[in-house]
């Protein structure tokens, strides 16, 4: 294959200079990623692309770095409990509410017009028929995978959540996917909406504290939680999600993954990314995969952070709480999660992550002829596609405290949904 050539910088000085550094080294990753990719999608971004890209870096949350800004000032003890009031129960339950939260709640209740509820519904039902494997799949090419994205590993290591264990991290992205992909999850009360705004409070408080470290380098990174980087991470539940699942055999139709386009889409918009970083809902997932193709171009690769924190996802299955045959269980997850690693990554990008490249991909081989058997028969019953959905679910619900174990599932962590999946 003929060398590509590099992308001028068609940026700005004040690019960060973290933007399109490594293009040889993503590009391969890229492909490993998301597989062979179709031409097409592999186009090279305009220079107007490259740049919108470029700047992305440099933006943050403007409706939540407002709201923080007056949460600081006011002091957390008084802010906080305001803020909850408003989330629980609607903004006007606040008496005399304060103009900044009036403002931000304002925001978040004004549903921009292409929501279809029917639409997200649907998408969720299409989470849910995925199952337990659909979540290993992108545990591995969602999280695993995006460990590789150093600068976005960052705000990680900034915040102390490296240090506070990749068990926790994976429990509690996974329970708040499992609210966000809730049918129902995502309305104004619903679970997944409520933790995806206190996801959203988290990183406007990350981006004001972290941005004032003395080690933090901006001209190099950029904004900590910018909207380049948060689009990588929603990209990473939603295109690479459905691209996961060919990995384990589960087939979902052109409208189910249209479906779970445009639910992570309204999800995106509710964490905070501007609209002008969402996929274009004409050609849902063509259109999320080229822009995430262009998102990973800019992404500096893996560097000996990736690899601590891959190899400590490696070792999660180590702690979980299995109710019976617990050591066997913990020892056959970590290998089932490094049998996907070796199916979806090149001998490079495992040696790039300090994963082995001796393991064999026997999971797939397993789970592919099994799955397809199980929905193609299923989905030509009666009711077949409702037993999927319900069987699906509750694979989903069943590992949660398997995750937690005896702690409380809860949005705490920095990181929820931080980088990629679960």
């Amino acid at each position: 294959m003929s060398a590509q050539p590099k992308l001028a910088d068609q940026a700005a000085p004040a690019i960060p200079t973290r933007h399109g550094r490594d293009q040889t080294t993503a590009r391969r990753v890229a492909r490993a990623i998301m597989g062979q990719l179709p031409r097409e999608l592999r186009r090279d971004p305009t220079p107007e692309q490259w740049a919108h890209i470029g700047q992305g870096l440099l933006r943050g949350d403007e409706p939540v770095d407002r709201l923080v800004s007056w949460m600081f000032a006011t002091g957390m003890k008084t802010a906080r409990p305001l803020f909850e009031m408003a989330l629980e129960r609607g903004i006007q339950a606040v008496p005399d509410a304060p103009q900044p939260l009036r403002d931000f709640f304002a925001h978040i209740d004004a549903r921009p017009a292409w929501v279809d509820d029917a639409r997200m519904d649907e998408g969720a039902r299409a989470c849910a028929v995925a199952g337990l494997d659909g979540m290993r799949a992108l545990l591995v090419t969602g999280l695993m995978a995006g460990y590789q994205m150093s600068a976005v590993n960052r705000t990680l290591l900034a915040t102390g959540t490296l240090e506070k264990g990749a068990s926790r991290r994976v429990a509690e992205t996974t329970k708040w996917w499992f609210d966000v992909t809730s049918v129902g999850g995502m309305q104004r009360f619903g679970a997944g909406f409520k933790n995806t705004i206190r996801v959203r409070l988290i990183h406007g408080m990350v981006r004001s504290h972290v941005q004032k470290l003395p080690d933090w380098d901006a001209d190099y990174l950029g904004l900590p939680v910018n909207q380049t980087d948060m689009q990588a991470t929603y990209f990473g539940f939603s295109a690479v999600f459905l691209l996961a699942q060919r990995l384990v055999g589960v087939p979902l139709t052109a409208d189910e993954r249209d479906a779970v386009m445009h639910l992570w889409r309204y999800i995106a918009w509710v964490n905070g990314v501007a609209e002008d970083m969402l996929h274009d809902p004409a050609d849902a997932q063509n259109s999320a995969t080229h822009m995430l193709y262009h998102n990973l171009l800019s992404q500096p690769m893996a560097d000996a952070d990736s690899q601590r924190l891959a190899r400590s996802l490696a070792d999660e299955p180590l702690n979980r709480s299995y109710p019976t045959f617990k050591t066997l269980r913990q020892h056959t997850a970590k290998w089932l999660q490094l049998s996907l690693a070796r199916a979806c990554m090149d001998n490079a990008t495992l040696r790039s992550l300090g994963l082995p490249v001796w393991q064999l991909p026997w999971y797939p081989l397993i789970a592919i002829p099994r799955n397809q058997l199980i929905h193609r028969t299923a989905r030509l019953l009666p009711h077949g596609h409702d037993w999927l959905i319900r069987r699906g679910r509750a694979e989903q619900a069943a590992i949660l405290p398997i995750l937690f174990g005896d702690s409380a599932p809860a949005i705490k962590e920095v990181g929820a949904p931080h980088p990629h999946g679960a």
